[in-house]
């Protein structure tokens, strides 16, 4: 049940206001309970806790933010930067004023926690009275921590407030800075929900930001690790990909190339819901190959999404236009999309972000990932990025799309080619491009090597991109150890295959 206006008394649930959060929360936010937010500074949590209260704002509730540490004109400027306007958000200053650097009002016979405890929680206590706001934040606990002087006293304040809030229908988020040298557990246990924010430093590129939910009593949330950014508008939550959310019950339809030679050999074709893997040296034409599905694909009316690491956009579109594959009136009329992808501004959970927009709002049909080089490349620091590959592909199976992966050799010709990250088995077929010498000139073989479920042709064919188009050969039975990049030619054969080339 989605956040609407009027009581919050009357609701189950409340909007947290960012995007992609609410999904892992199981909806949002149970009402009238206390929840705690932590992170390190500059991960995030004064921007979270905005849009929390503006979330409130624009439901037309009344809503506080309670600060012990930033002053109004910092938040007014924060605000700014996201293009947010605070109006409709109260904010009390909590805050020590200049009058307290005086000599005068220094304290000498009491210790400041027994006496600026109780006047601060006053005035809060007073403000929360007059306001009767349905949301509040407090930013934040550090600031409280140091003014209760103990644990216990600490823990009872925290209690107490949090008993006073859900008496009067409010909905509470704490903000922890976590700068105590010791992790406090005491509010942890206390809340009704923990959300964590981390904020990665890699070796290079930007930094990486990711949440989890540590604890959320009462309701069932996604569990993990979930990658976040800061952008213009606020936090917005990549939700880990889950594909057993997303089964689907459509039948397999068979997505031909247009090259009659190429679909012979792939058995008709690829088929919707699979995934397909083209592997090979660079140079060997496997960008190429699958843009050839792309434009058919757009042929028959069908979208199609592809993200390149490795080339650019207007590269790619001018040397598949010399082919004859004219992917720039597909991307023109909307039913191809090509988006470029830096590998060092990157995280795995906007990737897989940007493909289920791709699905869900362009109804892309197939996708293309040029190459898993870029993306193993664009994430060095992530040990677990084969089983996230793998939960895509099964994502992108339950929505019955065609997949195409590209994986680059490292090497150019011998025996020991090797991929950086061996994606073979997941894939349901395996298309394989290599470079063989013979008589002095270098050409370029193409095979099936795996296709599951469905017959395909196990010959090796030339492949050559020439005369303007893509073009394959009769299957290569005059040679044996091609796949080796130095075949032999069979004696039986050689004057008749030389004759013929003259020919």
């Amino acid at each position: 049940m989605s956040s609407s206006s009027g009581d919050s008394t009357d609701r189950q649930i409340d909007s947290s206001g960012v995007p992609g959060l609410d999904e892992i929360l199981g909806g949002g936010l149970t009402p009238r309970r206390l929840y705690l937010i932590e992170g390190v500074p500059g991960s995030g949590k004064t921007t979270f806790a905005m849009q929390f209260l503006l979330e409130g704002a624009r439901l037309n509730e009344p809503v506080l933010y309670v600060t012990l540490s930033e002053t109004r004109e910092e938040l007014t400027d924060t605000a700014a930067s996201h293009g947010w306007s605070l109006e409709g958000i109260a904010i009390h200053e909590a805050i020590p004023s200049e009058a307290s650097l005086s000599h005068e009002e220094q304290y000498t016979m009491f210790h400041p926690s027994e006496v600026e405890l109780s006047e601060t929680t006053e005035v809060i206590l007073d403000e929360v009275n007059r306001l009767r706001p349905r949301r509040v934040v407090f930013d934040s606990l550090s600031e409280l921590r140091l003014l209760a002087g103990s644990p216990l006293r600490y823990r009872r304040q925290i209690l107490a407030l949090k008993q006073f809030f859900a008496g009067r229908n409010c909905t509470t988020v704490l903000l922890d800075d976590m700068t105590s040298s010791d992790r406090d557990l005491q509010v942890q246990s206390i809340s009704h929900g923990v959300i964590l924010l981390e904020q990665l430093n890699p070796e290079y590129g930007s930094d990486r930001r990711r949440l989890r939910v540590v604890k959320y009593r009462g309701r069932q949330f996604r569990g993990g690790f979930h990658d976040y950014a800061i952008q213009h508008g606020g936090l917005i939550v990549f939700p880990r990909l889950v594909a057993a959310e997303h089964r689907t019950t459509r039948d397999s339809t068979r997505m031909p190339s247009g090259i009659a030679e190429l679909d012979t050999l792939i058995g008709g074709g690829i088929e919707s819901g699979t995934s397909t893997l083209i592997v090979g040296a660079a140079g060997t034409g496997k960008s190429t190959l699958a843009a050839q599905f792309v434009a058919a694909a757009a042929e028959r009316g069908q979208p199609s999404a592809m993200f390149i690491f490795d080339e650019r956009v207007n590269t790619l579109l001018s040397r598949t236009a010399g082919l004859g594959i004219d992917l720039q009136k597909h991307v023109e009329s909307g039913l191809t999309t090509i988006q470029p992808v830096d590998p060092a501004e990157l995280s795995p959970g906007e990737f897989c972000h940007r493909i289920r927009q791709a699905i869900d709002r362009q109804h892309a049909e197939l996708l293309v990932i040029d190459s898993l080089n870029g993306y193993l490349n664009a994430m060095p620091g992530e040990r677990n990025l084969i089983i996230q590959l793998h939960e895509l592909l099964m994502y992108l199976g339950q929505k019955n799309v065609a997949t195409v992966l590209i994986s680059a050799h490292q090497g150019l010709i011998g025996p020991n080619m090797t991929s950086v990250i061996d994606a073979s088995y997941l894939a349901d077929a395996v298309v394989l491009l290599r470079y063989f010498e013979i008589r002095g000139e270098i050409r370029q073989a193409i095979s099936v090597v795996k296709k599951r479920g469905g017959k395909h042709e196990r010959t090796i064919r030339e492949f050559r991109l020439s005369n303007g188009r893509i073009e394959l050969g009769e299957p290569l039975r005059n040679f044996r150890g091609i796949l080796t990049g130095v075949p032999v030619i069979e004696p039986s054969s050689f004057d008749s295959s030389e004759a013929k080339d003259r020919e």
